[in-house]
């Protein structure tokens, strides 16, 4: 059983473990929420168990209020869901859902893995890490050190590596520069707006992923500029240009996965700031330049790409840098760890 649930940065890593494990035959069943998971999961032929549940806001009191109260018939469904479906493991790959299950399965004695995507140990992971098999993370964090904790990197989607394929999918020139732009799949409006200002007139081509909440309201300002909501294979657009403008959420993996430099824009909200962690990883390695969103214009978004762009030296040696990164083992590793947990469950619940 596999809990994972808010966005797709969440969902898709853990459907990158899921894949494996149900390649070897290992059962696999989801829970989540409503979100991005509850699309999907079952896209991906997974079955999903849908708990009433939702993420704690951290800028409404009211909200946050709201989510706790859900909180607790949750729990007590997914206290029912594990003892109904008896899974001889459960992981949690993250989100406000991962909580819930994670909790549900130490009530249940049922062996737990986490994962944890960002340079931050989530709220969740804090309270339920020290009855857990293991904690896969993406990032070395200080103080929290084998044989529970163990640096795995985040788990991707299988790499391909087809440039030509990828950049005929979004009707890029096979010889041209392109610049990706994303927020996520919800999408992130200073992102959006000083993209679409910093490169109305540039000369490169653009793949600019708005996200679900801005795109209806956006207009492509010239041509060369494909404008579009968001796309479940993401690794396509990653491998289809040549530099990245992006938030710095677990995606920092993906990216190196496909030796891409990137202008990193952290999300100021972030918990405990930890898109600024990941976005320092990148940049201390040589692989990504950081723009705070406090000091984000088109201006200085505009100067930061060309720059780079107009130096290939730099741009090979960011790439080289990026590629350094990444961890193609992540989701193997993971789904190993995994496979450990359940050995040793017994399932005698």
């Amino acid at each position: 059983m596999i809990a994972a649930g808010g966005t797709a940065g969440h969902v898709i890593p853990a459907l990158s473990v899921a894949e494996l494990l149900a390649a070897t035959g290992t059962e696999v069943e989801f829970a989540g929420g409503d979100r991005a998971e509850a699309d999907l999961v079952p896209s991906a032929g997974f079955t999903f168990h849908q708990l009433d549940a939702e993420g704690l806001s951290r800028t409404s009191l009211l909200k946050a209020l709201r989510a706790a109260l859900r909180a607790v018939p949750a729990f007590f469904s997914a206290v029912k869901l594990i003892r109904d479906r008896r899974p001889d493991v459960v992981m949690g790959g993250g989100g406000y859902v991962a909580g819930i299950v994670g909790a549900a399965a130490v009530v249940t004695r049922t062996p737990l893995v986490l994962t944890e995507a960002d340079s931050h140990l989530g709220i969740s992971n804090r309270l339920i890490a020290r009855f857990s098999k293991k904690v896969c993370l993406a990032f070395p964090l200080e103080g929290r050190t084998a044989p529970r904790y163990v640096v795995t990197g985040r788990p991707v989607p299988a790499t391909v590596m087809d440039r030509s394929s990828a950049r005929a999918r979004f009707e890029i020139p096979p010889d041209a520069t392109c610049v990706l732009v994303t927020g996520g799949s919800l999408g992130a409006s200073s992102i959006n707006q000083a993209a679409l200002d910093a490169f109305a007139e540039s000369d490169f081509e653009v793949l600019h992923l708005a996200g679900e909440r801005d795109f209806p309201s956006l207009t492509a300002p010239r041509a060369g500029y494909h404008l579009l909501s968001y796309i479940d294979d993401f690794g396509d657009a990653v491998e289809a240009c040549d530099l990245a403008v992006a938030r710095a959420g677990g995606s920092v993996f993906e990216l190196a996965s496909h030796g891409t430099p990137a202008v990193l824009v952290p999300y100021p909200q972030a918990a405990a700031d930890h898109q600024t962690g990941n976005a320092r990883w990148m940049e201390a390695a040589g692989a990504a330049v950081i723009i705070s969103d406090s000091q984000l214009t088109a201006d200085l978004l505009r100067e930061t790409v060309e720059g780079i762009l107009a130096d290939p030296t730099l741009l090979g040696q960011m790439s080289a840098a990026s590629a350094g990164l990444a961890r193609p083992e992540a989701a193997a590793d993971v789904a190993g760890f995994v496979r450990e947990a359940a050995e040793g469950s017994g399932n005698t619940k």
